[in-house]
Formats: C-alpha cells, sequence, structure tokens
C-alpha cells in the first residue's frame, strides 16, 4: 500500500521531533533508551504507544555529561589497591565501589585465575567493561545479571564486600543506622544494615558528585580504550603500581595455599621444579605493557591517566593524595585527611584482616625486605628487570644490601600526570 502525502508529512514531522529530543537529551543530565516508532506501513500511534510504554517501565539511567569526574583504580592484588580506594571512599561527595567485577569474573569463568586463554580474557573483558559503563552511570541493576543466586525485588545479601564501601553501609542505603553508627567496621555492615536494595544503592549513587571502582580484574590501561573514550564518562584512571618483590612476599603471606610453592622455596632454599612462575610473570608483564600504554601518552589518554607507585604514597601519603585529588579536579575534604592521619601510623595488631588499611604504611612498603630469601629476590629482579627498571625499583646485589633499610631500593622518579 502507497503512503498518503499526509502521512509522509507525518513521518517527516515525526523525525524531526525524534532529532530534536535526540539533541536535547544529549545536553541534559538523563539519558532515555527507548524506543523509534517503526514507520511501516505508515503506521505511527500503535508504535508510539509501545515505545511510551517501555520507557516508562524500563528505568532510567543517568548519564554523566561532564558534571562527575568518575575514577577508576587500576591495580593488581596485593598492591596497595585498598588503601587507595579508601582516599575515595572516605570522600562525602564519592560513591564508590570495591571490586565489582568480582561478580562478572566468577558467574562468567569461575577458574578465570588459572586460565591462560586469550576467549576467556576477551569475555571477562567485554562483560567488564559493559558492567563498569552501567555502574557509572549508576545503574547499579546491571549487577543483577551476575550476582548468584539472582537478587530478589532489587535486593541482595551477595554483593562481594559490600561493608568496602561507605556508601552503600551508610543512610539511605542502610536505614536502621543510628548516630552511634555512622562509622561502620567492615564486617559489622551487613549484620547492621541487612540485605542491600539496589534501587536505594542506586538512589545515592545519583545524588553523589563523583563515582570511584577499584578492580584488580582488568590487566591493562588498554583495555579501557572504550571507556576512556566515552565522552558521556569523564573517566580518569589511576594506575597503581608496587614493587613486583613486595607484591610476592605479600601473596606468599596472604594466600597461603595458592603460593604454597613460593613458600616452600623461602623456607627450604630449594626452588621446587614446578613453581608455577607466571604468578609473578604474569604481573611484570601486565605492568610493563601498561605502564608502557600509558609514559608513551597516547592522545585518548591526555588528561585521563595518572601513574602512582604504591611505595610513595606509602612514604608521603597526604602529600601524593593531594596530587591525586589535584589531577582529578575533586576538592579533598577533611573526611579524607582524617582517615590518612588515623590510618598510616598503626601497628601490624591494628589491622584486624588480610585486606585491612590500618597500618604503618611506610614500613608495610619495605617488609618484603626481611619476607623473601635473597635468592627470591634475585630471581625476582632478573625475571622483572624491564619492568623494574621502567618504574625506578632498584636491585640488591647481596644478602646484606637487601635488609639494610638505609639502602633504598626506590629511585626518586616524578611521573608527571599526562595532562
Amino acid at each position: 500500500m502507497q503512503c498518503s502525502w499526509k502521512a509522509v508529512l507525518l513521518l517527516a514531522l515525526a523525525s524531526i521531533a525524534i532529532q530534536y529530543t535526540a539533541i536535547r537529551t544529549f545536553t541534559a543530565k538523563s539519558f532515555h533508551s527507548c524506543p523509534i516508532p517503526n514507520p511501516v506501513n505508515c503506521s505511527l500511534s500503535q508504535d508510539t504507544d509501545v515505545a511510551d510504554r517501555l520507557c516508562d517501565e524500563s528505568p532510567t539511567v543517568s548519564y554523566n555529561f561532564s558534571r562527575k569526574t568518575h575514577v577508576l583504580i587500576l591495580a593488581t592484588t596485593r598492591s596497595g589497591s585498598s588503601f587507595v580506594g579508601q582516599l575515595f571512599n572516605q570522600h562525602f561527595d564519592v560513591f564508590y565501589l570495591f571490586e565489582p567485577l568480582y561478580h562478572v569474573q566468577y558467574t562468567l569463568i569461575p577458574k578465570l585465575t588459572q586460565s591462560k586463554s586469550t576467549t576467556d580474557r576477551r569475555v571477562m573483558l567485554g562483560a567488564s567493561r559493559d558492567l563498569l559503563r552501567s555502574l557509572y552511570d549508576c545503574d547499579l541493576y546491571f549487577l543483577e545479571n551476575y550476582i548468584k543466586p539472582q537478587p530478589v525485588n532489587h535486593t541482595t545479601d551477595r554483593l562481594f564486600r559490600r561493608g568496602a564501601s561507605k556508601a552503600l553501609c551508610s543512610p539511605p542505603v542502610c536505614e536502621s543506622l543510628g548516630a552511634v553508627d555512622l562509622h561502620l567496621e567492615e564486617g559489622d555492615c551487613v549484620k547492621k544494615c541487612g540485605t542491600l536494595n539496589l534501587t536505594l544503592a542506586t538512589e545515592s549513587c545519583r545524588e553523589h558528585g563523583h563515582v570511584a571502582i577499584k578492580t584488580v580484574r582488568v590487566p591493562e590501561v588498554s583495555d579501557l580504550r572504550a571507556l576512556v573514550e566515552d565522552p558521556r564518562l569523564n573517566l580518569k584512571v589511576i594506575q597503581l603500581v608496587r614493587d613486583p618483590r613486595g607484591i610476592l612476599a605479600s601473596r606468599s603471606e596472604t594466600f597461603r595455599d595458592t603460593y604454597r610453592l613460593w613458600r616452600i622455596w623461602d623456607g627450604t632454599g630449594r626452588k621446587p621444579y614446578n613453581l608455577d612462575v607466571t604468578q609473578l610473570t604474569t604481573v611484570c608483564e601486565d605492568f610493563w605493557n601498561s605502564v608502557s600504554t600509558g609514559l608513551n601518552r597516547p592522545p585518548w589518554l591526555k588528561g585521563k591517566y595518572m601513574l602512582v607507585r604504591y611505595e610513595d604514597l606509602a612514604r608521603n601519603p597526604m602529600k601524593k593524595t593531594e596530587e591525586i585529588y589535584d589531577f582529578l579536579g575533586i576538592p579533598m575534604d577533611s573526611n579524607v585527611e582524617r582517615w590518612i592521619q588515623n590510618n598510616t601510623r598503626g601497628d601490624r595488631s591494628s589491622s584486624k584482616h588480610k585486606y585491612g588499611t590500618v597500618r604503618n604504611s611506610a614500613a608495610t612498603a619495605e617488609k618484603w625486605r626481611f619476607r623473601l630469601s635473597y635468592e627470591i629476590v634475585a630471581f625476582t629482579q632478573h625475571a622483572c628487570q624491564q619492568v623494574l627498571a621502567q618504574l625506578g625499583y632498584k636491585t640488591a646485589g647481596s644478602e646484606e644490601e637487601l635488609k639494610n633499610l638505609s639502602i633504598s631500593l626506590v629511585e626518586e622518579r616524578d611521573f608527571l600526570p599526562f595532562s
């Protein structure tokens, strides 16, 4: 059937209206993803009604468009990332999430840590980018795809390390708290707050000025290019690195079963024939590739990338934190300053569990020198020589040099943000 001139005119007017709405949408604070009327058979009314109904039923997704600065802490396990995460978690206007990509990994590829498959890596990264984009848009409902068992009525008690996020353990997300509970320990959050209401969490996210996410499940900054280049997100990446010798020592102490062979070598002086050296070399390769990308300053990272050494932060936490916030363009509030003062001067007994952040930060950064045998240190220095030089970590030439704390193994380097 041929379309009449009146129907064609209506289609033209509808097209203009849709384009006008799109332009207004991309300059507004919110973006609604709704179906476009289907012009088949020149019929507008039926499809328009369906579209309106779908828009009414689907949740509103709020996009950034410059109001918020989104932060991604890119790190590896036992590099000080929990500590750095707290520098954002304590800020009154930052909505912080601790390792949400945990759910992607253990839903899609439960044995990813043992897998060397390129396909597994692509699957993980693709899903991770989709989830990160949704979380930065404060669409926490997207997490439900990866939480098992599936949340009921948008509530769950299975969010990984919920207690590590201050925003998820305070009003309005946690409605049962009194004045004395404003500073909950991580383990007390679930006990006092009960199940997590993702609707309330979404509302809280939208009320905060900025969103920060910490992850150890993205290997390299180049894996984030699609997100960094997305103009809606205003995403900035803080890449945290640490001396691989310190990472190995910390992992061997924390993950005793996984690193059992390294501990046998350390205790007996004999290197096991079946030692999994990729537990070390993968860290160094990822650091090398990612840092090389960042230091080469590609145009897509301009103003979006800052390299931070854990050792520099540990030795002078206040100064380095101020530099980080200056790079982000976010004022550093008194809550962050107070947390730094209270949590960088403790002793080992101050930290209640392996992911604790209360410690003498400067001493913690150097402890690996007494935990590892010189044989393992020498092996690490040889396996990771490129990245050690790249990041300004000196090698120890002897057992005496290794244990002598008056000899610094960290060169003075100023890794200026790419602006």
